[in-house]
């Protein structure tokens, strides 16, 4: 029983500076015998009571007097949350109550101890009256004369009687109650049978004794129905229970149930064989204990207690045993777990095939991603030429970085074929089977690049359909979008091209409701646009998020070997475009070979085609090429293949490498083995390996030399 039940809730206080006098009224109008002495904020500061009065008279005090003369300072308190059995004893008349403060806020008198313990014994006999009448089983109890002193409702409701039976003699009621013969004998007779007006019962005698005296004896008798009844009910759970036991153990999978507490009740032998335990000895256990022995890496009995949800875990067994645990919680109607079962399936096996069908799956993918290279590379060489080391490494890039869907940046200069990076990409790409639109930021004007870009609604602008129209973003839903000259977008445009790649959604133009749009950005630049962050023309959040994954395509100059196979690939497309058969002489590819092509493929392409309309003959000699590259490569070339020559004074050494290379070179395009060479150039065959090696001559020219030939 807490303080605060019982106190005297705001009581009369009064302040030091009142005078006895006061006081002393105070005590008559309200007839109280004590009041606690607070200051001006309530905090007690002292006591004062009748006992003080007395002591003023006995000194003679003038009772004008301030109290604070006499009161008592030292005074034991208590906390409103106190207990009544901790703080209250027989010698302590009155107990003022404070807060943490120490600000008065009740007063616990003997009086309202009075009343508490009164209220108490109420509350008390009310309660074991009541109890007793709700109690399912009969009660009868008699005095050491017989009288029936306790008589409750279920016996009122089994015997037919009423309340009135009580003070009557047991004996004239009832008398094959045996409650007499209980107080003569003393004995405690226990699951009797007795028959009392017409009704079988099952009775539980027992004397009540006081002080080591006999003052009567209580019955306590359940209908011999009820029992049968139960008896029938439990015959019949037992089966149950048999049946549960057997569809437990013939489950192929293990089971491990528990209590609310994780303590082991039953598990099956499934389960003993994927743990390796004798379940006999992990009865009673916690789970704690299983885990603790290391007979389970994890425990789902322990995590479903925690989330007070159905959990689902891989477990590893000190078997060596994989398995896919799962655990349920049951709740009762309290919304407590009183079971948690687990299903425990091993997966060993399952877990050694499905790493095999992994291993198989990457196999194929990785397979896949070597067939698309090299279709790329032979099966379509119309669409890109990449022999070159550079070529290669970069296109192998491609391929991989196809098969994810972040932003893609392709950096490079003018001519080396970006947008067919860009269109190789999408073909390769989940969304292949999507459009592939192609925007030049350079191409369009400023003031309608915003609206071709994300469309307008009805009436945006004078001049805009009325069915409003859709821009290239919404055009390539499901697809790829390809910006090519990214670097030209006006900074304006930049703020709404970051927000679309950040949220997925657009604006139209004139229109307030985003859009959302599934599409891939593949952006392209010939410009330094690190460069141009750094002076404020291009913004460097909408740079990092383009730059997720770079590719940069390198120029024409850095990848001389895949000059000789351009040409042959040019010189195939244009003969069939005009329906010709030219050829391109040897010395020009050599000549190729020496220029540095500062439009790049783009450049090549288009020099192959005019040299193809133009040439009168069916041999594309040196002397058709323009003047730049001619004078550019430093070379006299004639029009004989076997000439060599060099061109103006040079140091010897230079002049000598430039012989060997040129003799190497038509060595290597004459003859088919090193061995020939060797043979005609007079050397061992080791020489020539390391001289065409030292000098960069590969195959690959050697082969292309011969296309042009035939």
């Amino acid at each position: 029983m807490k303080l605060k039940d019982i106190m005297t809730v705001s009581p009369i206080m009064v302040r030091a500076d009142n005078t006895i006098n006061e006081v002393v009224n105070i005590f008559l109008e309200n007839k109280i015998d004590g009041v606690p002495v607070v200051d001006e904020d309530n905090r007690l500061v002292g006591l004062f009571t009748k006992g003080h009065v007395y002591r003023a008279i006995s000194r003679s005090l003038d009772l004008d007097s301030p109290v604070s003369t006499l009161m008592t300072r030292e005074v034991y308190t208590a906390r409103p949350d106190d207990d009544f059995e901790d703080v209250v004893t027989p010698a302590l008349p009155r107990l003022p109550i404070v807060d943490d403060e120490g600000r008065v806020v009740g007063m616990l008198t003997r009086g309202d101890i009075a009343n508490a313990f009164f209220n108490s014994y109420q509350n008390v006999s009310s309660e074991l009256e009541t109890i007793i009448d709700s109690t399912h089983n009969m009660i009868i109890s008699v005095d050491e004369n017989g009288v029936i002193k306790v008589f409750n409702r279920s016996a009122e409701r089994l015997l037919g009687l009423g309340p009135e039976v009580i003070g009557q003699n047991i004996l004239d009621i009832l008398p094959a109650s045996r409650l007499m013969e209980v107080i003569l004998t003393g004995r405690v007779e226990s699951m009797q049978k007795v028959v009392m007006r017409g009704r079988e019962f099952v009775s539980n005698r027992s004397p009540i004794t006081k002080d080591g005296r006999i003052i009567g004896a209580v019955a306590v008798l359940q209908d011999s129905s009820e029992l049968e009844k139960i008896s029938q009910e439990l015959h019949y759970v037992k089966e149950l229970n048999k049946e549960l036991d057997a569809i437990i153990e013939s489950s192929f999978d293990g089971l491990y149930i528990t209590d609310g507490q994780g303590i082991t009740l039953r598990l099956n032998k499934a389960f003993e064989m994927i743990s390796g335990i004798n379940g006999h000895e992990f009865l009673g256990h916690n789970v704690d204990d299983i885990e603790r022995e290391g007979v389970v890496s994890e425990s789902v009995t322990k995590l479903v207690l925690q989330r007070r949800e159905p959990v689902t875990i891989i477990q590893n067994y000190k078997t060596g045993k994989i398995t896919l645990a799962t655990g349920n919680p049951v709740f009762d109607k309290n919304g407590e777990i009183f079971r948690v079962v687990c299903n425990v399936r091993d997966i060993t096996e399952l877990n050694m095939l499905n790493e095999k069908l992994e291993r198989a799956q990457g196999l194929t993918q990785h397979y896949e991603t070597e067939l698309r290279s090299l279709r790329m590379k032979y099966a379509s060489p119309e669409r890109l030429v990449a022999n070159s080391p550079e070529m290669r490494k970069m296109l192998d890039m491609v391929i991989r970085i196809a098969q994810v869907e972040s932003t893609i940046l392709i950096s490079g200069e003018t001519g080396t074929g970006k947008e067919l990076i860009a269109q190789i990409i999408h073909e390769n790409s989940p969304c292949s089977k999507g459009p592939f639109i192609k925007v030049n930021c350079g191409a369009i004007p400023e003031n309608l690049l915003e609206s071709e870009l994300f469309g307008y609604e009805t009436g945006a602008f004078t001049g805009a359909r009325k069915e409003g129209k859709p821009g290239f973003f919404q055009l390539a839903s499901g697809g790829t979008l390809f910006l090519d000259e990214i670097g030209e977008l006006p900074l304006g445009l930049q703020v709404k091209l970051l927000r679309v790649l950040q949220s997925k959604e657009i604006t139209r133009v004139g229109g307030t409701s985003p859009i959302a749009v599934d599409v891939r950005i593949v952006a392209a630049t010939n410009r330094d646009l690190l460069e141009m962050v750094q002076n404020k023309q291009f913004r460097g959040d909408l740079y990092y998020r383009l730059n997720v994954l770079p590719i940069h395509v390198p120029p024409l100059r850095e990848r001389k070997d895949d000059i000789p196979n351009l040409v042959v690939h040019f010189v195939r497309l244009f003969n069939q475009k005009y329906q010709l058969t030219k050829r391109i002489a040897p010395e020009v590819v050599e000549l190729f070979m020496e220029y540095d092509w500062p439009g790049n493929v783009r450049e090549l392409e288009n020099l192959i085609e005019r040299l193809i309309v133009i040439t009168p003959g069916d041999v594309v000699n040196w002397q058709d090429l323009p003047m730049h590259i001619t004078n550019e490569s430093g070379d006299i070339v004639s029009d004989h293949a076997s000439q060599v020559t060099v061109s103006g004074i040079v140091p010897l050494k230079d002049a000598v490498e430039s012989v060997e290379k040129q003799i190497l070179q038509q060595a290597y395009a004459k003859y088919r083995t090193t061995r020939q060479m060797a043979a005609e150039l007079k050397v061992d065959a080791s020489t020539i390996v390391r001289k065409a090696a030292k000098y960069g001559i590969t195959p690959a020219q050697v082969i292309s030399q011969r296309l042009l030939q035939s």
